[in-house]
C-alpha cells in the first residue's frame, strides 16, 4: 500500500506528452510502449543493472567495464550499448594511452513510467 506522502510525490511527476525517453535533473521519463519496453528489456538482465548502478556512481570506460564483470570488453560493449539505447546511460570519447577511451556515464537517479 502506499504511502500518503509518496501519493503526493506522484502528483508532482512530470508527464511527458509525447512517446519517448527524456533525462531531466536525474529522472529519466518514459512515455509510450516501444520506448516502455526498451527502458524494461535493459533493466531486466543483472549484468546491465549491475553496470547500472556502477556507472551512477564511477564514471568507466569499456575495459573497466569488462574487468568488473568478467566479461570480454565486448560483450561489456554490447550491454553498454543496451543501456545506451534505453537512455539509461551515456558515452563520450576521451584520449587513451593508444588513441580514445569509451567513457560511459548516468547521472539517472529515478525513472518514471508513464503508462497513460
Amino acid at each position: 500500500m502506499q504511502s500518503q506522502s509518496s501519493i503526493e510525490e506522484g502528483k508532482n511527476i512530470k508527464k511527458p506528452q509525447k512517446a519517448g525517453i527524456f533525462e531531466e535533473n536525474g529522472v529519466l521519463y518514459v512515455n509510450g510502449d516501444e520506448y516502455i519496453i526498451r527502458v524494461t528489456s535493459a533493466l531486466a538482465n543483472s549484468t546491465r543493472l549491475f553496470i547500472l548502478k556502477y556507472i551512477k556512481e564511477h564514471e568507466s570506460d569499456v575495459g573497466e567495464i569488462a574487468d568488473l564483470i568478467k566479461q570480454s570488453k565486448a560483450n561489456a560493449s554490447a550491454q553498454i550499448k543496451k543501456l545506451e539505447e534505453a537512455g539509461l546511460i551515456r558515452t563520450t570519447y576521451k584520449p587513451g594511452q593508444r588513441g580514445v577511451k569509451k567513457i560511459t556515464v548516468s547521472n539517472v537517479k529515478q525513472i518514471v513510467i508513464n503508462l497513460e
